[in-house]
C-alpha cells in the first residue's frame, strides 16, 4: 500500500517534472549547436552571440495541477493520514516558495535522471544538481530577486538546505538537500548516523514518564502548558534526587510531543545543527544536558529545546532567554513507584522496595540503574533480589569525585556491635530514624524552616578518644544501607587564605549528590570557635567559620561531626545541629563486654583470663581495649599458644606506656609483677 505522505511528495515533484521538461524544450529551441558531442564542455561564437541575444527568464508560473495535488492531500488528512512534507513547512513556518525551492534542489535526489538534465539546463554537464540561479528560474522567480534569494539563507540556517561552493557567485552555487531530510520525506524515520555518539533513547534511562508517573513529576504539567503556550527555551536546574532529563521528557510527553535526549559534552556545533534539524524534522523536542557552558550552537526559534544542569543558568551561555525552574526532589511516593516499575516481578518474597530504599535520594534515571545494578548482584549470587541488593544497586549511583577528596568505608558493623549505655544508643537509633524519615517529616509535612536551610541532617559526636564515636557513624551508615565518607582534614585545611573554604566548598557539593554519611573527624580543627579579632589572621579564621555557618545550613546529606574537644567548637554550630550525642567513657559492666566482644570467639583464650579484673581495674575506653587485644592476640600468637592472662596484662601495660600513663599497684594489682617482670 503506497505511503499517503509520499504520494503527496511525489504529486509536487511531478508538477517541477513538467517545469524541467518545458525548461529542456525551450533550451533546445533556442539552441544554436544542437548536435555539437562537445556541447558543455566549451564555449563557441555562436553560443556566446546566443547568450549575449537571450535573455533569462522564470521557468515556472503557476502549476493547473497543484490545487489537485493538494485537494488529494486534504482528503488524506481528513482521513486521518499524513503529509510529512507538510508537516515540516507547518513546523518551520515555510512559505510556499521555501517547499517549491526545496522540492528544486530535491529532485535529483529521487530520480537520477534528473542529474543529466540539470546538467543540460545549467550547460555543464559537471553540474549535475540544481543551481541557486536555476532553482529560482524552476519556481518562477526572477534570479535578482532579493525576497527570493533570501529564501535561501532561511533554508540554510534551517539545516533543510546546503548551499555548496561559496567561491562562485550566488546563482552558480549548487543547491543540495542533506540526505536525511530526503529520508524523512520518503517515510524512513531512523535518526541521522552522525548523531548516534550524542543521542540516547528517551526509555533508556528513563521510566516510564509517559504513564501515571509522567503527572506526579512536579513541575511537568507546568513545562508542558509552557511548552503548548510557545515556550522554546526552558533552562532545568536540578537538586540533589531531581532528575532533570526525566521531567524534560515528562513535560514533552505531556505536551503532546516526543523527546530527543543528548549529551551536551558531546555536542559540536555540526552535531547541534544536525540534533535541531532532527528535532525539526520530526516534531520533538530537544532534551540536552547537562550544561556547563555556552550552548554549542544557538537553538532554533522552531524547535523547543529543553536545558538541564546543577548550576545556575549564565546569561552569557545563550542570547535568548530560557524559562527557568527547578527540579526539586522526586517524592517519596513517585520513587516507590518507580522502583516498584523497575522491579517488576524480581522481587523476594515480603521484599518492600519502599521501606529498603525511601532514604536514599534518587533521581528517576537513577533509580532504573540502581535496579539494574541491583538485578545483576541478584543474578550473580543466583537469588531473588533483596533489600540488600537494592542498598547495594543505589549506592553503586553515587559519584567518584567525593572519595578524591574523603575516604570510602564500606560498613561491616550494625547495632549489635555497638558496646554503649542505653540513652546514648537511642540517640544514635533517633539519629538514624531522622535520615531514614526526612522526606516524610520535611517534605511531606513541610516542617523544614525558611531562609535557604536544607534538607540535611547533622549531629555532633563529642567523647574521648576511643569511645565509639567513629564505629557509631559507621553502625548508622550501615542501618541505612550507606556508605562512610570520612573527610580527611589534610585535603582541606589550607595555610593560604580563602583555600580552605574552597576546599570544604568541593566537599559539600559533591556529597550534597552522594547518598551517604559524612564525617568530620576531629571536627574542632575546622569547626572552631570565632575570637576575637587582633590580627588579619584572626579575621580571616573568622570568615572561615561564618562561612562554614552558613554553608551547614544549606547542606542536604547527612553529616556527623566528631570531636574529642567538644567546649572548643563555637556555639552556633551546636544551636544548627539536630543532635549532640556523648560518648561517656564506658563503665565497669559496659567494659565486661568490650573485652570480651574484643578478644572474640575464636581467638583462643587460657582459662587464666579474668575479663571481671580487667573491667574492673583498667580504665580504657574501647578502642583501647580493642588496640590491647589486638597486642594480646600477636603475642599469642608469636607463643604459640592460647592468649594468656599474662599477654592481656602485658598488652595493657604497652597501651598505658603509649598513652603516657603509669602502670600502678592498685590497678594491676596481683599482675604487677607480670609488668615488672617484663621490663626486665
Amino acid at each position: 500500500m503506497t505511503d499517503p505522505s509520499v504520494t503527496h511528495l511525489f504529486g509536487r515533484l511531478g508538477l517541477f517534472e513538467r517545469r524541467v521538461r518545458g525548461a529542456v524544450a525551450a533550451f533546445r529551441a533556442r539552441d544554436p549547436l544542437p548536435d555539437d558531442p562537445f556541447r558543455g564542455l566549451y564555449l563557441s561564437d555562436r553560443v556566446v552571440d546566443e547568450v549575449l541575444r537571450s535573455r533569462r527568464l522564470p521557468i515556472g508560473d503557476g502549476d493547473p495541477g497543484l490545487a489537485d495535488v493538494e485537494a488529494a492531500a486534504d482528503r488524506t488528512e481528513e482521513a486521518g493520514g499524513r503529509s510529512r512534507l507538510r508537516d515540516l513547512a507547518a513546523a518551520a513556518a515555510l512559505s510556499h516558495l521555501d517547499v517549491e525551492l526545496l522540492l528544486a534542489a530535491m529532485l535529483p535526489d529521487v530520480d537520477s535522471r534528473y542529474e543529466q538534465l540539470y546538467g543540460y539546463l545549467n550547460d555543464d554537464v559537471t553540474r549535475r544538481r540544481a543551481t541557486a540561479g536555476l532553482a529560482l528560474r524552476l519556481c518562477g522567480m526572477p534570479e535578482a530577486a532579493a525576497h527570493a534569494r533570501a529564501r535561501l539563507d532561511v533554508l540554510a540556517g534551517l539545516g533543510l538546505l546546503v548551499v555548496e561552493e561559496p567561491e562562485r557567485p550566488l546563482l552558480s552555487r549548487t543547491l543540495r538537500v542533506p540526505d536525511r531530510v530526503v529520508a524523512h520525506l520518503l517515510g524512513d524515520d531512523r535518526p541521522d548516523t552522525a548523531l548516534a555518539p550524542v543521542l540516547s533513547p528517551a526509555t533508556d534511562t528513563t521510566p516510564d514518564v509517559t504513564g501515571p508517573a509522567a503527572v506526579t513529576l512536579p513541575g511537568a504539567e507546568r513545562l508542558a502548558r509552557a511548552v503548548r503556550n510557545g515556550v522554546r527555551l526552558i533552562y532545568l536546574r536540578e537538586r540533589s534526587g531531581g532528575g532533570g532529563r526525566a521531567l524534560a521528557v515528562a513535560a514533552l510527553s505531556a505536551a503532546g510531543a516526543g523527546a530527543l535526549c543528548a549529551d551536551a559534552a558531546l555536542l559540536t556545533p555540526d552535531l547541534a545543527r544536525s540534533l535541531y534539524r532532527e528535532a525539526l524534522l520530526t516534531g520533538r523536542g530537544i532534551v540536552l544536558g547537562p550544561i556547563c557552558g555556552p550552548l554549542p550552537a544557538p537553538p532554533g526559534a522552531c524547535v523547543v529545546v529543553i536545558l538541564y544542569g546543577t548550576a545556575p543558568f549564565d546569561p552569557h551561555w545563550s542570547d535568548t532567554p530560557p524559562l527557568p525552574a527547578d527540579v526539586e526532589a522526586v517524592p517519596a511516593t513517585v520513587r516507590a513507584r518507580l522502583w516498584r516499575d523497575a522491579l517488576d516481578g524480581l522481587l523476594a518474597p515480603g521484599v518492600d522496595p519502599d521501606a529498603a530504599t525511601a532514604h536514599f535520594t534518587l533521581g528517576p534515571q537513577q533509580i532504573t540503574r540502581a535496579a539494574a545494578a541491583a538485578t545483576l548482584v541478584a543474578l550473580a549470587e543466583e537469588s531473588p533480589l533483596r533489600a540488600d541488593h537494592l542498598r547495594l544497586g543505589a549506592r553503586a549511583q553515587n559519584a567518584g569525585g567525593l572519595e578524591r577528596l574523603a575516604r570510602r568505608i564500606e560498613p561491616a558493623v550494625g547495632w549489635d556491635d555497638l558496646v554503649l549505655p542505653a540513652d546514648v544508643a537511642a540517640q544514635l537509633r533517633e539519629l538514624a530514624a531522622r535520615a531514614r524519615h526526612r522526606d516524610t517529616v520535611l517534605g511531606e509535612w513541610r516542617m523544614r524552616p525558611g531562609g535557604g536551610r536544607g534538607r540535611g541532617v547533622t549531629a555532633l559526636f563529642a567523647g574521648d578518644s576511643g569511645t565509639g564515636k567513629t564505629m557509631s557513624a559507621e553502625v548508622i551508615a550501615a542501618s541505612l544501607g550507606l556508605d562512610l565518607y570520612t573527610v580527611n582534614l589534610a585535603t582541606v585545611v589550607d595555610k593560604y587564605i580563602g583555600e580552605t573554604e574552597k576546599n570544604l566548598e568541593r566537599i559539600f557539593a559533591e556529597a550534597s549528590g552522594v547518598n551517604g554519611v559524612l564525617l568530620f573527624d576531629e571536627a574542632d580543627a575546622i569547626f572552631g570557635r570565632r575570637s576575637e579579632v587582633r590580627d588579619a589572621h584572626d579575621r580571616y579564621a573568622n570568615i572561615e567559620s561564618a562561612y562554614l555557618l552558613q554553608r551547614m545550613e544549606t547542606f542536604d546529606g547527612l553529616a556527623i561531626l566528631a570531636t574529642n574537644l567538644r567546649a572548643n567548637l563555637d556555639e552556633a554550630f551546636t544551636r544548627r545541629l539536630d543532635q549532640v550525642v556523648d560518648f561517656p567513657v564506658p563503665s565497669p559492666e559496659l567494659r565486661h563486654t568490650l573485652w570480651d566482644r574484643c578478644l572474640g570467639a575464636r581467638l583462643p583464650r587460657d582459662p587464666d583470663v579474668d575479663l571481671d579484673f580487667l573491667a574492673r581495674s583498667f580504665e580504657l575506653a574501647g578502642g583501647h581495649i580493642r588496640s590491647v587485644a589486638i597486642t594480646a592476640a600477636y603475642l599469642a600468637a608469636t607463643s604459640g599458644e592460647a592468649v594468656r592472662m599474662a599477654d592481656v596484662v602485658g598488652a595493657v601495660a604497652r597501651e598505658y606506656r603509649k598513652l603516657g600513663r603509669l602502670c600502678l599497684d592498685r590497678e594491676f594489682g596481683p599482675y604487677l609483677s607480670l609488668v615488672s617482670a617484663e621490663r626486665q
